[in-house]
């Protein structure tokens, strides 16, 4: 019997090639809220997605420019996780629905799935800058975002009051996951949605 070897098409090539990308890219976003920029090697990134050490380069120019393409996939997961909180939250409703799922004991144990402001914000400074440009947009949608909720949106006490409510989110998290204090952990997240929720319209 005679078997008919298939080519495989330009097209399907390229759509493994994409979809290996895309695993790679996923694998790498956890990665660096899990372990930090500087604790994201590429070995161990190539070797979680199940691919060769030497398979990086068809992919990556650097790593660098796997560690942005990274970041960005973790703000664009934690910006769709937002937006899905405040689809399914009650009309006029949705500002606190989206504080209390960020400042939940949920999101403080959920490292890796969680807001790569608060597992990176530290470290980013010290990054690329198609790193700290990848971030710096994200900022800025989430403060938009927080100020849109606002029935005053569009003027500067909404875009003041996103600011300050974003930096106090992104801070209780921060300490929340700093300490080894379960009861101080929880007291910093609960402290921090009592005074949100209190100030929000």
């Amino acid at each position: 019997m005679m078997y008919v070897m298939r080519k495989t098409t330009p097209n399907a090539r390229s759509a493994a090639k994409d979809a290996t990308h895309e695993r790679i890219v996923s694998v790498a976003a956890r990665a660096i809220r899990r372990s930090g920029y500087d604790g994201t090697g590429v070995a161990d990134i190539m070797k979680e997605a199940g691919l060769t050490h030497g398979a990086f380069y068809s992919h990556f120019a650097s790593r660098e420019a796997m560690l942005a393409e990274a970041a960005g996939k973790a703000c664009a997961e934690s910006a769709a996780g937002v937006a899905e909180v405040a689809a399914g939250a009650p009309p006029r409703m949705a500002l606190k629905a989206m504080l209390a799922a960020y400042l939940s004991r949920g999101h403080i144990e959920q490292l890796e799935a969680g807001c790569p402001l608060a597992a990176l914000g530290s470290e980013t400074s010290r990054q690329s800058a198609e790193v700290r440009r990848v971030v710096t947009r994200h900022i800025k949608a989430t403060i938009d975002l927080l100020a849109r909720q606002s029935p005053d949106w569009g003027q500067r006490g909404a875009h003041e009051r996103a600011l300050v409510t974003l930096s106090i989110m992104v801070g209780a998290v921060v300490l929340a996951r700093a300490v080894d204090e379960r009861s101080l952990s929880d007291s910093l997240r609960e402290a921090a949605l009592k005074h949100l929720t209190s100030i929000v319209h």
